[in-house]
């Protein structure tokens, strides 16, 4: 049956462009697609949702970088380097995993609170194990979020510690193939797998070329780490002897729609590789500000044609909103581009033309994810699925920045429109996210909060 709402909708269809719908009526047919957007006064209808001038409607977001698993530490542990990180907090919680009772009572915490803060699309890493990431996918069907879950494969014995790895690299492929094949019976129109080796430094030459195989062989994404810091380039480089976009690409494992999370020091010949293959990279910017060395160039990795979306990379970055990361992505670009060290003179502090905006950073958290994923949504218009948020701007409950008709200006004018919507993006964390929709259904309500 389909159903109509009325608002005001703020969306970013390109990076250089914020498009204002105002006050329209919008029809979602049975199947949860937009079939229609007009002006209201041209309907003249009364919508069954209808959005108040306090609130507007924005298309949901899309996380590219999550590892599900480490939900529980949340914001804690973030004073080491990650290769010290990773075995200290990270490995020993993600073992845990194996316990299905435990790992359900995280699923179940995590995807509503997820859902809660607009992340209609997710990105998962699962853990190493194959029945809390088929659990995972259930419960992102269960709740009605958008999805792709991976079982993370490790072999490495260096690596990786011997309690928490795959015992061989047949073992890594065999199970990756099974949590594929798993996650496809559960039939779900909304989540699918994705092959998932966790970074080269885990993983084994044999284990990376049979991953890269089962991707072709099943026509899966790819999810991994790429040149995220230091650490990690340099072990690829000493290793391989080239790049790790090089030797992701050698293994097979660089593919249309392969997800690079971080690429802080990806090089000037890795980007023209990624752009041929159709990969693209999940940028972390709160998470990369503590392990990832550099600020990853997204403006620049943007005019080589590069696919970038937006991630939270739970839990390396300490917050779980797409929202606050694109407002950091802003900050970060900015960092990048003024440069950090006062003891160098400004003509060489920085690197020019490096700054992106609030409304690339937008498209980035919606567009953008979704073009990498090969996703048709990040943006509300015909024949597309909704997948949408309410936000409220101003009444009960809502806190910070709020809209100042005094100072703003009319809502329903360029200017007014334009310091909204910046004021969305830079404020809104859950208690402002009133509705989350994905493909037309209602996930979450808290309207009357």
């Amino acid at each position: 049956m389909s159903w109509t709402v009325r608002a005001t909708v703020h969306q970013a269809p390109t990076p250089s462009e914020l498009q204002t719908l105002h006050d329209v009526f919008i029809t979602i047919d049975e199947a949860g697609l937009i079939s229609s957007i007009e002006p209201h006064a041209n309907v003249g209808d009364e919508a069954d949702v209808t959005l108040g001038p306090d609130q507007r409607l924005l298309p949901g977001l899309v996380d590219t970088h999550i590892h599900a698993p480490q939900w529980p530490q949340l914001g804690t542990g973030l004073d080491l380097p990650l290769e010290e990180w990773l075995f200290v907090h990270t490995f020993p919680l993600e073992a845990r995993f194996a316990d299905l009772d435990f790992a359900r009572d995280v699923w179940d915490d995590m995807v509503p609170a997820l859902l809660r803060h607009g992340t209609t699309t997710a990105v998962y890493y699962g853990s190493a194990h194959l029945e809390a990431t088929t659990a995972l996918a259930e419960a992102c069907i269960r709740y009605g979020q958008r999805a792709f879950v991976g079982r993370t494969a490790m072999d490495h014995p260096a690596g990786t510690p011997e309690w928490y790895r795959d015992v061989d690299a047949a073992a890594a492929v065999r199970d990756s193939r099974q949590s594929i094949e798993e996650i496809r019976a559960l039939d779900s129109d909304l989540v699918q797998p994705i092959v998932t080796p966790r970074f080269i430094p885990a993983c084994s030459d044999e284990a990376l070329a049979g991953l890269g195989q089962l991707a072709a062989e099943t026509d899966t994404l790819v999810q991994t780490h790429c040149s995220e810091n230091d650490w990690e380039h340099g072990h690829v480089l000493e290793r391989h002897g080239i790049s790790d976009a090089a030797s992701l690409d050698r293994f097979g494992l660089l593919r249309r729609g392969t997800v690079l999370a971080h690429g802080g020091l990806l090089g000037d010949d890795d980007l023209p590789l990624l752009a041929e293959r159709g990969a693209g990279v999940a940028h972390c910017p709160l998470s990369n500000a503590y392990f990832g060395d550099a600020v990853f160039p997204a403006r620049r990795a943007m005019t080589a044609g590069v696919h970038v979306g937006l991630g939270t990379d739970i839990a390396g970055g300490a917050s779980p909103s797409v929202m606050f990361n694109a407002a950091h992505a802003v900050t970060s670009s900015r960092m990048l581009e003024d440069g950090v060290d006062p003891a160098r003179p400004r003509s060489e502090r920085g690197r020019a033309d490096q700054r992106i905006d609030i409304v690339t950073a937008f498209h980035l958290a919606t567009v953008g994810g979704a073009q990498l994923l090969g996703l048709p949504v990040g943006l509300l218009a015909v024949g597309r699925p909704f997948d949408a948020i309410a936000v409220a701007t101003d009444g009960p409950g809502v806190h910070g920045a709020r809209r100042w008709p005094e100072v703003d200006g009319p809502a329903d004018d360029g200017v007014g429109d334009a310091r909204i919507f910046e004021k969305i993006v830079r404020s809104t964390d859950a208690s402002r996210i009133k509705r989350t929709w994905v493909q037309g259904t209602c996930v979450q309500d808290s309207s009357h909060d």
